[in-house]
């Protein structure tokens, strides 16, 4: 029998499965967030009257503290699912979306209260806490809360792409087969192979 007929063909994951378009979605989708944070969330109007022309501006770094680091753990859960095995994708996928709850939460608790959000920043501007202004949500609170969305997504969608995926970690190599090097590899693939000493030419 020869060599060629007895190969398995290699079957390539679907499109939505493959490593590296998740681990890319979730990046930009932590990267969003993140992004989202150093714009202005909340406008402020330090004189209801109108009187004077006295605008504040918050950040969402300033205006929901925590979704700043939220999106840093997605962004490192994401990367870390590249190289992950099958029990540490579970756990990354957890972690991912306690992350986006967070991110989530933090956001409407904006939306739904501006001013309140905005007290911290108010005081520090006017050194008076408590103060009359007038408060309004921007865009961007919306933004992460879509973009949080998404990665409840991803994490839900990581355990089951990972059954797809045939090239491994070198901790948990000896459990699937090693993939045809006749078969096409995406970059991520690329790196594992090199890791594990093999020329994924």
């Amino acid at each position: 029998m020869s060599t060629a007929s007895s190969a398995a063909p290699v079957r390539q994951p679907p499109r939505w499965a493959r490593k590296s378009t998740l681990v890319l979605a979730t990046t930009i989708l932590a990267l969003a967030v993140f992004g989202a944070t150093t714009q202005t969330w909340i406008e402020v109007q330090l004189d209801p009257t109108g009187a004077s022309n006295s605008d504040l501006h918050v950040q969402g770094s300033k205006a929901a503290t925590a979704v700043t680091a939220l999106a840093v753990v997605a962004l490192a859960g994401g990367l870390a699912a590249s190289i992950a095995g099958k029990i540490a994708r579970w756990i990354i996928a957890v972690l991912i979306v306690l992350s986006a709850a967070g991110i989530i939460l933090a956001a409407v608790t904006v939306l739904l209260d501006p001013l309140g959000a905005a007290q911290g920043s108010i005081a520090a501007a006017t050194g008076v806490s408590g103060g009359q202004a007038d408060a309004a949500a921007t865009a961007f609170p919306v933004l992460a809360i879509v973009a949080g969305s998404l990665l409840v997504v991803c994490a839900i969608v990581l355990p089951l792409a990972g059954r797809h995926w045939t090239s491994r970690t070198k901790y948990d190599a000896g459990t699937r087969g090693r993939k045809s090097s006749s078969g096409p590899v995406d970059e991520i693939d690329s790196w594992d192979s090199l890791s594990r000493g093999e020329d994924p030419t």
